[in-house]
């Protein structure tokens, strides 16, 4: 164990440091934005530019990464979320702060896949399912830390600005002190969208359903701590009881989907979501540990029901196409995350930050529904011939490169 995770030891600091800012400026973008009085359709704008851009740099930081190389890729994306943040503390305006969360979402598109590929050339098909699951662990603690810094960096002040630019910082230094050798050019993602739909509809509605789930929710759901008067601790624990609730369930789900056939479980994840939103709506009075409850159960299938589409689409395509569909959902997913927060802005904007949970709800109608209308239309894999269900890290931190790392891409392994 040792002797595999020496040579990954200053590549999973990096991802430690970068993941810690990106959980930092997510909460701390919304909650600030909330505090200086913007509308929900302003700080939607920010959750739709980051995901615009985080999709478009997974399309084309293969061919930067080629022409500038790993090292200096990496250092200069670090820089340029560090700038991205900064900006947001030195000029407060929401067309600013749309703009420097789309440069901050491209950015940090092309250094998640740089680690990723880095870390992919350092594993072997006896390793890789080990260093998978050493990376979501490290990806898992180093968000919620930087989650929970929020109280700290105190959101009405710039300090938060400055320590989220001091951990990107930080990200360089054991990267660049590396003497790993650098990985081979990144793979180029193509969106087929054509194949994907035939192989699996009901993956293809999945993935853009749980896109606008993880959308609103992580996006939004800061504005609703704050405009309900929650503490900026209060606000953290209510996203980390999210991220917990998908860690806590996405394994027994995925085991009951390899029993059964995948796409009832999206159905029951649907309804399970789909119950924690109305009982948002019709009986949550106000308590706090209440909403964190109903954050846990939110979490609990939203993540999830990411995983489940893609388990199922894999079902029913080749092994050695498992890097390019995945890759291909997680740009349709991308496509997703780009609506989910201006459908909750516009929903909150008419119906008070209650209306988070009506787009969280027709969400999980529309991935319930679509699931159990193609179980009607086409019959399920036998369970012997569906390969067991695996986690994978929360797909707002998922690029292409994260597909080539995960187990179910052994036969692409180095030396394979």
């Amino acid at each position: 164990m040792r002797a595999d995770l020496l040579p990954i030891v200053s590549l999973l600091l990096s991802t430690f440091f970068l993941m810690a800012g990106a959980g930092l400026q997510g909460i701390l973008l919304p909650v600030r934005a909330s505090i200086e009085g913007w509308s929900p359709y302003e700080i939607g704008l920010m959750g739709t530019g980051y995901a615009v851009f985080f999709t478009l740099g997974c399309v084309v930081m293969p061919a930067i990464v080629r022409s500038a190389g790993h090292v200096r890729t990496f250092s200069s994306l670090a820089a340029l979320l560090a700038i991205s943040v900064l900006l947001n503390g030195l000029i407060i305006h929401p067309v600013a702060w749309i703009l420097a969360r789309g440069l901050a979402g491209f950015a940090l598109a092309g250094a998640y896949m740089v680690i990723e590929s880095w870390l992919n050339e350092r594993v072997t098909n006896e390793t890789r399912g080990r260093i998978f699951s050493i990376y979501m662990v490290i990806s898992m603690a180093a968000m919620i830390g930087g989650q929970f810094a929020m109280p700290i960096a105190r959101p009405e002040l710039a300090a938060g600005f400055m320590l989220c630019a001091i951990l990107y910082a930080l990200a360089v230094i054991p990267t660049a002190l590396s003497r790993a050798e650098s990985p081979k050019p990144l793979t180029q993602v193509k969106l087929d969208l054509g194949t994907i739909y035939r192989n699996s509809p009901a993956a293809v509605m999945g993935v853009f359903a749980s896109g606008i789930l993880s959308g609103a929710w992580t996006n939004m759901a800061p504005v609703l701590g704050q405009k309900i008067g929650l503490s900026t601790a209060e606000i953290s624990t209510l996203l980390v009881s999210t991220m917990a609730g998908g860690a806590v369930l996405q394994v027994p789900l995925g085991r009951l989907s390899d029993r059964i056939d995948r796409r009832a479980v999206m159905v029951l994840a649907g309804l399970i979501g789909l119950g924690a939103s109305t009982f948002a709506l019709t009986f949550w009075s106000g308590n706090v540990l209440t909403l964190f409850a109903i954050a846990f159960v939110m979490g609990g299938v939203i993540y999830p029901a990411y995983s489940l589409a893609v388990a199922h689409a894999n079902d029913f395509a080749d092994a050695a196409d498992f890097v390019k569909i995945s890759g291909g959902l997680l740009i349709l997913y991308g496509f997703g995350t780009m609506g989910g927060p201006m459908l909750a802005a516009w929903l909150m904007e008419r119906g008070g930050p209650s209306g988070i949970f009506l787009a969280t709800g027709g969400a999980h109608v529309a991935l319930a529904g679509y699931a159990a209308f193609r179980m009607a239309r086409r019959q399920a894999l036998p369970a012997e011939e569906r390969e067991d269900f695996k986690s994978v890290p929360f797909a707002r931190t998922q690029t292409p490169a994260s597909f080539e790392l995960d187990p179910r891409a052994e036969g692409n392994a180095p030396g394979a």
